[in-house]
């Protein structure tokens, strides 16, 4: 693995931050940080509008599978329909993911997560096939330490762990048939159904716990911690509650298969002393039973506890989370190669502009990031900000660069009027 992918493409810092970082940086004039602070706005505003197209996007797209709906619909889809829809949110949804500088969490990722030790102690356990498409990203990956507590208390050790400070999933379920095959018949969600999540500060030995059809297995030592005192306890209540009562029967059975010549009778004595004994055997497995429930309950509990805090938003409220995210980096990038080319007059290479804004960030901000220079210097380029010379970059000056940003807005929508003169007679 290289120094970059160990490095994250998330910038942790508002771009409000980053403008004010870049300022403290520069030996710009007053005239010029004003100027600097008004290339921003603008340049602010350019992307804002960019993605509310975007987001309009996702919006349509959602519409027949939004859950969470309170208007009406004017239009029946129909199921082709609905396929090229779905086909369309994925992609749009991907790239929005992409833009806000998420990162794919892969197979091998999940596989690893199963195999992990819960920070949580719980054991989950969640049936893949039950998904006709999954996609699963985060952002922000850190590694954090708890102090866990162990033997009833009296042991405790901490624990490191990596957590991802953002995680967005989406899910569509296979259809009802599918687990009409497999007889399942309590669910908690709709066959058919897509769900879209965001989630805060999840530990990645914990994702399986995001899915919406995880459930709570008991771990080999919960099983021991009820399974060894309910055994002990079962023999003891057989022995003391039903031991005569075992062996009378086994005599009478013995004396009716003719293995003894010694008739035994059962009086009403015998009846009673069984009958009790049973329902003693009985109100013993429903406690144990009741308490393998309330432990598994417990364990409901603390995952659903868990899930309340890290919930950020669902389903089309998920959608305006990731374009804010992805308006925030998108204008971080593009400041931050500009701001670079603005200072150095003499012009940057694309590797020398990317390891400066790394460098910069690393060395007097102490923060590791992996600078989409690709994505910034194609933003630069695409707004005429940037000129090249061979593999040399330059950027236009800070009032070019506003009225070339200006020019870009007024011409945003073009709509021609015809006037018409009307004579008054």
């Amino acid at each position: 693995m290289t120094e970059h992918q160990n490095r994250n493409r998330f910038i942790p810092f508002r771009k409000a931050d980053v403008i004010e970082m870049c300022i403290n940086d520069s030996r710009l004039s007053g005239h010029d940080q004003t100027s600097f602070r008004e290339f921003c706005r603008i340049l602010e505003s350019l992307i804002h509008f960019e993605f509310h197209r975007k987001v309009e996007i996702l919006k349509d797209c959602y519409v027949p599978f939004n859950p969470d709906a309170d208007t009406r619909s004017i239009y029946t889809y129909s199921v082709e329909e609905k396929k090229t829809l779905q086909k369309k949110l994925v992609e749009a949804l991907t790239a929005i993911l992409n833009a806000a500088n998420f990162e794919k969490i892969t197979e091998t990722d999940l596989e690893g997560a199963l195999r992990e030790e819960s920070l949580f102690k719980i054991r989950l356990g969640v049936d893949f096939q039950d998904f006709e498409e999954v996609i699963f990203y985060r952002r922000g990956e850190s590694t954090k330490e708890e102090t866990l507590i162990k033997f009833f208390g009296i042991k405790k050790e901490p624990f490191r762990f990596t957590n991802y400070e953002k995680v967005a999933i989406y899910i569509k379920f296979k259809e009802k048939e599918y687990f009409k095959a497999k007889k399942r018949k309590s669910l908690y969600f709709t066959p058919g159904s897509t769900i879209i999540k965001l989630f805060q500060n999840v530990p990645k030995a914990d994702l399986e716990m995001l899915f919406p059809n995880s459930e709570v297995r008991m771990k080999t030592i919960d099983k021991l911690v009820i399974g060894i005192p309910a055994a002990v306890s079962g023999i003891a209540v057989v022995a003391t509650k039903l031991g005569a009562s075992i062996l009378l029967i086994a005599s009478v059975i013995s004396f009716w298969l003719g293995f003894t010549e010694n008739e035994v009778k059962i009086d009403q004595k015998h009846l009673v002393a069984l009958a009790v004994g049973l329902a003693t055997l009985g109100g013993f497995l429903f406690r144990q039973i009741n308490k393998f429930k309330n432990r598994k309950i417990k364990f409901m509990k603390a995952l659903s506890e868990n899930l309340y805090f890290k919930n950020l938003d669902n389903n089309a409220g998920v959608f305006h989370h990731l374009i804010d995210a992805a308006e925030e980096e998108e204008f971080k990038e593009a400041v931050l190669a500009f701001y670079f080319l603005l200072k150095e007059n003499r012009g940057l290479t694309k590797t020398e502009l990317d390891d400066t804004v790394e460098s910069w960030f690393e060395n007097k901000h102490n923060c590791r990031v992996n600078f989409e220079i690709e994505d910034a210097l194609d933003k630069l380029k695409r707004w005429e900000l940037v000129n090249w010379n061979g593999n040399i970059i330059r950027s236009i000056n800070l009032d070019e660069a506003k009225q070339q940003l200006d020019k870009i807005w007024d011409n945003y929508f073009l709509y021609h009027k015809v006037d018409e003169i009307h004579e008054i007679s």
